[in-house]
């Protein structure tokens, strides 16, 4: 990672629903960081351009018409809308991690995906992560990321890696991560919220401890000793189409967006209420020392104890059969053949082909 670094957030509110209107907002959000100086800004969760706030909220048939009004408003990657964020990029010499909803780059589907589009200053789009898991009644909306998308982003700064909300609770990715050399994170998330008694009943709440955003940012750059530029959604009620304005039942838009350190301290507190680039110059002194009091991936680590298994490679509709985990472990078993060999021949016989 560079020894200095300026990193934001993007707290400004796109325009919903609006694919044209929301990229003219990210051209001209570029613009002022790379004013700034920034070095990377990040935008919200599916900031292109909608978050389904009327979950839970409206009809099946509804909830199916604005599915279908997100798929008009979604970004295949690559497409030319891609080449219009890269040159944005470029211009402002400003690397971005955008949150947004995908269009399946596959034929024939019009799936979508909760997504983030990373990019690099030059203009090089690097590549894109897909949630892994869609949270609760966001699997309506969205299909779920695979192997692929467990991953990290050289950059010039460092290398960045990226979840989306509710991957931040999954330990076993929050480990992948540490592993795979992760600096620097992005978080994002679709607002900020308060807790009645348990995770199903959200409320909007600036400033609300009963939030499991601020914990999950914050030991999220402890156990993994990274920054965390964290990038909430800020929607406020004008902003909210006409049409929209007695559905979205479920607005957590009311921003949050923070910067942590390596032990987990806040470099920027949540921002509430406004619109507004947060951001700040960060030292590679901080992750020093974080990493020489708790290094999880060094000298902390017992990989003798625990080791963590990462497939490495995605799902696709077709393919060859993968082979039956028991069955291997009961022939390595039999023969006395190491199991780890044994999986890795029958890969490898799998995908030969066939005389």
């Amino acid at each position: 990672m560079r020894e200095k670094v300026k990193v934001g957030a993007a707290q400004i509110a796109p325009r919903f629903l609006d694919k044209t209107g929301t990229l003219k907002k990210i051209g001209q959000t570029l613009e002022e960081a790379g004013r700034l100086g920034l070095d990377l800004l990040v935008f919200p969760e599916t900031f292109l351009s909608a978050y389904p706030y009327w979950r839970g909220a409206v009809s099946v048939r509804r909830s199916t018409e604005l599915a279908a009004a997100m798929q008009r408003q979604a970004v295949r990657i690559p497409s030319e809308d891609t080449e219009a964020l890269s040159e944005m990029a470029r211009r402002s010499g400003v690397n971005t991690v955008i949150g947004l909803n995908e269009l399946d780059d596959r034929p024939g589907s019009l799936t979508m995906y909760n997504s983030l589009l990373v990019i690099a200053r030059d203009g090089s789009l690097l590549g894109r992560h897909r949630k892994l898991m869609p949270t609760h009644s966001e699997r309506v909306y969205w299909g779920m990321g695979d192997a692929r998308d467990i991953r990290v982003f050289p950059m010039d700064i460092g290398v960045v890696g990226g979840l989306i909300c509710y991957e931040h609770h999954m330990t076993l990715l929050r480990a992948a991560m540490a592993i795979r050399g992760e600096e620097l994170h992005v978080a994002v998330w679709p607002g900020w919220w308060g807790m009645e008694s348990h995770l199903g009943t959200k409320r909007a709440e600036a400033g609300s401890r009963a939030c499991d955003i601020e914990p999950a940012v914050r030991e999220y750059a402890i156990e993994n000793s990274v920054f965390v530029v964290s990038s909430s959604w800020f929607l406020p009620p004008e902003e909210i189409p006409p049409d929209l304005q007695g559905e979205m039942r479920y607005n957590l838009a009311i921003g949050g967006s923070c910067i942590v350190n390596p032990s987990g301290l806040f470099t920027v507190e949540p921002v509430f209420g406004k619109e507004a680039i947060v951001w700040a110059e960060i030292d590679q002194e901080e992750r020093r020392l974080a990493k020489a009091f708790f290094d999880s991936v060094g000298h902390y680590a017992r990989w003798d104890l625990m080791r963590l298994l990462i497939r490495e490679e995605g799902w696709e509709p077709t393919g060859p059969p993968d082979p039956d985990p028991r069955r291997l472990r009961e022939a390595a078993e039999r023969f006395e053949v190491r199991l780890a060999r044994l999986e890795a021949l029958a890969e490898r016989s799998a995908r030969e082909p066939r005389p």
